[in-house]
């Protein structure tokens, strides 16, 4: 395996040389150039002896090509990289800044360091920060195969030191550090090291209704930013929630539910939870908010509860739970645990019925059962539903809703749900009669 890292090495140095060496060449060609500084950062020290952990990034760079631990791993990380370098390169000439701190002249081995480094670094190529990108994916790489908590310890120190080496070297401004953080989870998410890649998900929807909410999420995202440059300074934390919204505007458009990057375990990638925090933030409190009189499952038949999506102490006397919820995170599991993450406000088609039903049927045997999604209403109703139909306890789509109905009367069941469910009911009575043929 290493020899494919040492492969990967030999074509990403030498782009990395080139491309980062032609940007700032480029760049310092125009006169149109640049800065963003905040009024307290002339107050940020110069720790000349930082230069220590910020050149140290390059010796990890190498490194993590020993530890992948299958060519997957390998491949995945070397593309990340890769991706950092395109994202980052691509910035910089789009959008150039520039470092007005000038730093005074430093003896002794930090500052010959100093003299290396500003060699072939110029004061060009600024946000978002290619060091950080590259931190937050090397670390990510180290902390997947670092064992023991005085190593895990002493790597997050390390690592930690290297990010704030970009501020006290005098080497970046403040923007161009959460830049780089972003730009690093957004290669994190484009291309996990497990699962399959967003990009092989992207199918353009033909669904009407999520093409409305993909517009909805878009303004959002468009009216935070907009906000943010306008208004600066600290407003400029609103690109936050601006990325947040068109990631999630495109799972409506382009990746559909996988595009949250909701786990087996029904929680969220770091990468997924950090660019969407702000926007997980704002969906946990509406799903609190629109339950608030009525927190507690609803019982639909013996031992199969509906209800919103638990908070850990939801659990208790549940031993199994299905999960249709794709927008949140589930912070803790029972023994028996199905996640079948769907998008809101969308109706799941027959086949996600069909499955949530053969997972209500196989895990209700460990004990009490909850199907959740955010609040209980619509998607787990659903679900519940094409359950009661596929098991036989009721006979047509209509009596499966009004029992639910009966011990949920808050659940909201428009013609998509039951359109899909009875896509579902079509469709296993054409595999019966083709078994029965």
């Amino acid at each position: 395996m290493w020899k494919r890292g040492v492969l990967w090495l030999l074509v990403l140095g030498p782009l990395f040389f080139a491309s980062y060496g032609f940007a700032n060449w480029f760049t310092g060609q125009r006169a149109d150039v640049g800065s963003l500084v905040f009024a307290w950062e002339p107050q940020i020290p110069l720790w000349s002896w930082t230069i220590v952990p910020y050149w140290s990034i390059d010796l990890l760079y190498g490194l993590s090509f020993l530890l992948p631990a299958c060519r997957r791993e390998m491949d995945r990380h070397a593309l990340r990289l890769l991706a950092a370098q395109v994202i980052c390169v691509a910035c910089f000439l789009l959008w150039p800044l520039r470092f007005t701190f000038e730093r005074p002249p430093l003896d002794g081995t930090f500052g010959l360091m100093f003299d290396v480094l500003m060699g072939f670094d110029k004061p060009f190529n600024q946000a978002p920060s290619l060091h950080i990108t590259l931190l937050v994916i090397i670390w990510a790489m180290f902390a997947n195969h670092t064992r023991g908590l005085f190593w895990r310890g002493l790597l997050h120190l390390w690592m930690a030191l290297i990010g704030i080496s970009v501020l006290t070297t005098w080497q970046h401004h403040f923007i161009d550090v959460p830049t780089g953080a972003l730009a690093g989870f957004v290669c994190l998410w484009l291309l996990p090291l497990q699962s399959d890649t967003p990009l092989k998900q992207m199918r353009l929807s033909s669904d009407p209704r999520r093409w409305r909410l993909a517009l909805r999420y878009g303004l959002g995202a468009t009216l935070c930013a907009v906000l943010a440059a306008k208004l600066g300074g600290a407003w400029l934390w609103l690109f936050w929630p601006a990325v947040a919204l068109a990631m999630v505007a495109l799972n409506y458009l382009l990746f559909g539910a996988g595009g949250f990057r909701k786990q087996a375990d029904g929680r969220f990638s770091p990468a997924a939870t950090v660019l969407l925090a702000p926007y997980l933030l704002g969906a946990w409190i509406n799903s609190r908010l629109w339950t608030y009189r009525r927190p507690k499952p609803s019982q639909v038949a013996e031992g199969i509860y509906l209800g919103r999506l638990p908070a850990p102490h939801d659990l208790e006397g549940f031993a199994g739970l299905v999960d249709l919820c794709a927008e949140l995170p589930l912070q803790r599991t029972p023994p028996a645990y199905c996640s079948l993450p769907s998008l809101d406000l969308v109706a799941p088609d027959a086949l996600t019925c069909l499955r949530a039903a053969e997972a209500i049927e196989h895990l209700r045997h460990h004990g009490p059962l909850l199907v959740c999604c955010a609040l209980g209403y619509s998607r787990s109703a659903t679900a519940v539903a094409a359950w009661l139909l596929h098991s036989g306890r009721c006979q047509s789509v209509d009596a499966a809703v009004a029992l639910i109905r009966q011990a949920r009367p808050q659940v909201v069941l428009g013609p998509q749900h039951l359109a899909a469910l009875q896509s579902m009911i079509d469709a296993q009575a054409g595999l019966e009669v083709a078994h029965a043929g």
